[in-house]
C-alpha cells in the first residue's frame, strides 16, 4: 500500500512527478487550477485514482482541507466551497492591504533579477490576453512574484492563505470584456513603481489593480444574478 507520498509517476496537474507532492498539495492545486470547482463533489475512491495514493491520505487530506473551510459538507458529501458576497468582499479588503503592502516592501527589496523577471512576466502575459484561463494562472504567478520579492515570509504564508481562498471563487475577473488588457499595463504601472523604489506607488497601483478587479467581479456577479 502506498503512504503520503505519492509514488514517482508523472503528474499531469504539476508538470511534476507526484512523489514531489503528498495528497493535499495536488487537490489543493486541483481546486486552485479550477479542475474541480466550488460546487464540485470530491469522492475518496475517484480522488485516489485520479493520484495514484491510497485512500487514506487521500482520506486525511479531505479532512484537512474541511477545517481549513476549503471543503464543505453538503449531506454526507463533501464538496469545494464557495463563498456568499460578504465572504468575498471580506477576502478582497484583505487581499488589497496585504498586496499593497508585500509591493510596498517589493519596492525597497527587491533585487534587479526579481525586477526583471516581474518585467518579462508583464511581456510575455500580454500575449494571453484572450485566453482568460491562461491569463489567470499568469496572474497569480506575477502576484507571487511579487510577494516573494517582499522578502518577507510571515507576509507570504499570509497571502498564500488568502490566494487559496481566492481559488473557491468560481469565475476570473480576466475574463470579462477587455480586463484582461487592462489589467496587464496595470501589472505594468505596479512593476515600474517598484524598479523606481517608489514604495508608495507601488502600494498605489498595486491596491488600485486589485480595487478594479474587485469591481470588476461585482459586475460580472450582478449580470449573473439578472
Amino acid at each position: 500500500m502506498k503512504d503520503a507520498r505519492i509514488s514517482h509517476t508523472s503528474n499531469p496537474l504539476s508538470g511534476q512527478t507526484s512523489g514531489q507532492k503528498d495528497a493535499y498539495s495536488l487537490i489543493l492545486e486541483a481546486i486552485d487550477t479550477g479542475i474541480y470547482r466550488p460546487g464540485d463533489r470530491l469522492v475518496e475512491s475517484e480522488l485516489a485514482e485520479r493520484f495514484g495514493v491510497s485512500r487514506t491520505p487521500i482520506r486525511e487530506a479531505l479532512q484537512r482541507l474541511e477545517t481549513q473551510s476549503m471543503l464543505t459538507r453538503d449531506g454526507r458529501s463533501l464538496i469545494v466551497a464557495s463563498l456568499d458576497h460578504n465572504q468575498m468582499a471580506d477576502l478582497y479588503v484583505v487581499r488589497t492591504e496585504l498586496e499593497g503592502l508585500a509591493a510596498r516592501l517589493a519596492a525597497r527589496h527587491a533585487t534587479p533579477e526579481e525586477i526583471r523577471v516581474l518585467r518579462d512576466m508583464v511581456t510575455e502575459d500580454r500575449a494571453l490576453i484572450d485566453d482568460p484561463d491562461a491569463l489567470s494562472r499568469a496572474n497569480r504567478r506575477f502576484h507571487k512574484q511579487i510577494h516573494l520579492a517582499s522578502h518577507n515570509r510571515y507576509l507570504v504564508k499570509q497571502l498564500d492563505l488568502v490566494h487559496r481562498s481566492m481559488a473557491l471563487l468560481a469565475t476570473t475577473s480576466l475574463a470579462a470584456e477587455g480586463r484582461g488588457e487592462e489589467a496587464i499595463d496595470e501589472h505594468n504601472q505596479i512593476v515600474t513603481a517598484i524598479e523606481a523604489g517608489d514604495g508608495n506607488a507601488a502600494h498605489k497601483a498595486l491596491s488600485n489593480h486589485i480595487s478594479k478587479a474587485f469591481v470588476t467581479r461585482l459586475k460580472i456577479d450582478a449580470e449573473t444574478d439578472r
